[in-house]
């Protein structure tokens, strides 16, 4: 079944689900490797490229994403749930929703404060709308990591959350997105 039912996600929202989670580890992964090469160094110029590319098919993914949650029912929360669980489940998922979204704007903005587009494996070119304000690159950076750890942080927290309902309350939560 593709589509979600009030008792079972749907294929595409589970895989979609872990291709962003792969990708955003990914990412991070390549954010931190990245920052500490050199000039001379031969990933110095595609590393980036590739950063980019990636971020911004995950910026049409999560556009995807966001209609197709918009789109579909939303299986029913177990009832074995606390209110807290379900009420930090939701706050949690807008929020992991919201900080991808700003990774890929501030990410935009240090890849284009320069007036240069962002090439997508040479494949098109994303058009940079130029500077919005001064020392855009550093300011922005400066937000694309803290929100980079930030993610990293709710995205452990929502994987232990996960873990938890697995192992210790041995309910199905887990199971419905495998």
């Amino acid at each position: 079944m593709l589509k979600n039912t009030f008792q079972a996600y749907g294929a595409m929202t589970k895989i979609v689900h872990w291709l962003v989670a792969v990708v955003v580890l990914g990412l991070f992964a390549l954010g931190l490797w990245m920052v500490d090469l050199t000039y001379y160094d031969e990933w110095y110029r595609s590393a980036p490229h590739y950063h980019k590319s990636i971020g911004i098919l995950l910026a049409v993914v999560m556009i995807f994403r966001t209609v197709w949650r918009l789109c579909n029912v939303r299986p029913e929360v177990p009832i074995e749930h606390t209110l807290f669980e379900k009420k930090a489940a939701h706050s949690a998922h807008i929020i992991l929703y919201v900080m991808i979204f700003l990774m890929v704007l501030t990410g935009y903005l240090i890849s284009t404060a320069d007036n240069r587009g962002i090439e997508v494996f040479n494949w098109f070119e994303v058009a940079s709308l130029g500077s919005f304000f001064e020392n855009q690159e550093d300011i922005a950076g400066d937000i694309h990591r803290w929100l980079a750890y930030g993610l990293i942080g709710l995205v452990s927290v929502h994987s232990i959350a996960a873990l938890k309902h697995h192992f210790i309350d041995k309910d199905n939560t887990l199971k419905r997105m495998l």
